[in-house]
């Protein structure tokens, strides 16, 4: 059997995975999408050009490469077929004849969107901090049984009476809960009837075609998107994402075995951010913090939001380490360590009662009530940039590396030390 390999993100998100899941792609037969919506970006940089991906797999650049959307997946049909112009623009070949869409994908429209701002804009203060682009109501309706799935797309007779139907129940909400504005039957239904006959074409089951390809001995990747300590039921819930971003969920979310998911490789960046609302018990708020973002151009690819900066979470990681069973992890952002003369790694956490922990607790007050214990090592002064042979790093550089395998528990896999695909240390390749 192939070794298919699961690359999640350990930690808040925005840790580098589609650098990572394009640079594996070379080896890969096919690169699935198992979870998530079109609020996560990843930004691929080849040769110096920048790609941001927000729904297609990181791998659709290798021009012959399969990609695949699973049916975990919320799919914007709009956002979608905007991405796919935007790469058919930049000379990507064959896009559309290469992705594939399981016909189980929740469709996320236009009342999604709507209410998922109206409810942020209620919530003040309180607001989780969401991208406001309708992905958690559809999350919703798919366990509310009343989605709008791709499938759906084939019939609109049927179809006009379950968006009638859904309508009713979200234009009371926003009329009524958050006093904004109805949506109009006839404006999904033009949204609808613009985008089906180009996304129809690309349906197809996903679920069989990926157990073909690993019958047959192809290699798999599979590509998550956020990050484990968003995750909906182990992440600092409530101020996390709609749906599961563990490997785990890479075999309901793309239809395959459990035994087909091999090797998990966790992207870790080499200190942490966040975006949006929730606790961050490493943060800066420091003329560190403030380098760390500059240095590591810390902006969401697709929101643009500026990420908080902090230490490295070692106990927080722990957790991802755990709940993933991660069998490798790859250091991002490396590079950006360079010329702090200190560097403090957090080993573990001081609860209110005086007692201490060495794991992140689950839930978004427990994690704020934790005071991270530092650990502090000595910072190198050499720039790490580019570097692609592991015995070229600094002497302290390579003591950090080591310091956060031994307290994590985790191997370091690989080594990323730029945005480009060919700045990368190769320790244990993951396909090997």
């Amino acid at each position: 059997m192939a070794k298919n390999v699961v690359v999640i993100g350990a930690q808040w998100g925005d840790e580098g995975k589609g650098k990572i899941v394009d640079w594996l792609a070379e080896e890969a037969a096919g690169v699935v999408r198992f979870q998530g919506g079109h609020n996560a970006g990843h930004t691929l940089v080849v040769g110096g050009k920048k790609t941001i991906l927000r729904l297609i797999p990181s791998g659709i650049l290798h021009e012959t490469l399969d990609c695949f959307i699973g049916s975990g997946v919320v799919v914007s049909p709009e956002a979608l077929l905007g991405e796919i112009d935007e790469l058919n623009a930049a000379g990507v070949k064959n896009v559309e004849g290469r992705l594939k869409i399981a016909p189980t994908c929740t469709v996320i429209l236009p009342y999604h969107v709507a209410l998922d701002q109206a409810r942020e804009a209620s919530r003040g203060a309180g607001k989780i901090g969401t991208t406001g682009r309708g992905i958690g109501p559809a999350y919703e309706d798919k366990v509310a049984r009343r989605a709008i799935r791709m499938v759906d797309l084939l019939d609109t007779d049927k179809l006009k009476a379950k968006v009638e139907a859904n309508l009713a129940y979200y234009n009371v909400q926003l009329q009524h809960l958050h006093q904004a504005e109805p949506v109009k039957l006839e404006d999904v239904m033009a949204v609808i009837e613009k985008v089906a006959p180009r996304i129809l074409p690309m349906l197809a089951d996903v679920s069989r075609t990926l157990h073909d390809i690993n019958e047959k001995g192809g290699k798999l990747l599979f590509e998550g998107a956020q990050g484990t300590l968003l995750d909906i039921d182990y992440g600092t819930y409530p101020f996390v994402t709609s749906s599961n971003c563990l490997a785990g969920a890479a075999s309901a979310g793309a239809g395959v075995a459990p035994q087909m998911l091999q090797y998990v490789l966790g992207i870790v960046k080499a200190y942490t951010t966040r975006v949006g609302s929730g606790p961050f018990p490493t943060e800066l708020f420091d003329e560190v913090g403030a380098g760390l973002a500059e240095r590591g151009h810390e902006f969401g690819s697709v929101t643009g939001r500026a990420r908080r900066c902090g230490w490295f979470d070692a106990a927080a990681l722990k957790r991802s380490i755990q709940v993933n069973g991660i069998s490798g992890m790859c250091i991002t952002k490396l590079d950006v360590m360079d010329g702090i003369e200190n560097i403090n790694i957090c080993v573990g956490y001081m609860l209110p009662d005086g007692s201490q922990t060495d794991i992140l607790p689950f839930g978004a007050d427990a994690v704020a009530d934790c005071v991270p214990i530092y650990e502090t090592l000595p910072g190198w002064s050499e720039s790490t940039v580019g570097v692609k042979d592991y015995d070229k790093l600094p002497a302290n550089a390579k003591a950090y590396l080591k310091r956060i395998e031994e307290v994590c528990g985790a191997p370091v896999a690989i080594v990323s030390t730029g945005p480009d695909r060919e700045e990368t240390i190769v320790l244990q390749h993951p396909f090997a």
